[in-house]
């Protein structure tokens, strides 16, 4: 499996952007795909998840009502529509894919740069 995470870029607080990750190769009839972000210096922290196909999702508390997560079955992608960014949201964003809840995340995309400049 390959991830490829695109659409960073640089806003201004308040401002709003959506990343993608499509996934190719070989995946299982339901898989979960998420968000991880990192700043320099700190942990990979998790942002937000979804079931695929389902469309089950998860939620860090500091995006909720911020961030949408979303899907497109067909092609193995999901979106991370972020609005009303802020400056602490300003990380590398991964896309991260499993094949199942009960395995750790298997599958890692390149970071894409989101800063969010105040």
């Amino acid at each position: 499996v390959q991830l490829q995470a695109s659409g960073g870029g640089m806003v201004q607080t308040g401002g709003s952007l959506r990343i993608s990750c499509a996934a190719s190769g070989r995946t299982s009839s339901s898989y979960g795909m998420g968000w991880f972000r990192q700043s320099p210096g700190k942990e990979r922290d998790f942002v937000s998840s979804i079931k695929l196909p389902g469309g089950d999702t998860r939620y860090a508390e500091s995006v909720k009502g911020r961030f949408t997560i979303s899907r497109d079955n067909a092609k193995k992608t999901v979106y991370l529509e972020m609005n009303n960014l802020k400056p602490e949201d300003t990380a590398l964003y991964y896309c991260a894919l499993r094949l199942n809840d009960r395995v750790p995340w298997q599958y890692w995309g390149q970071g894409t740069q989101v800063t969010v400049s105040s």
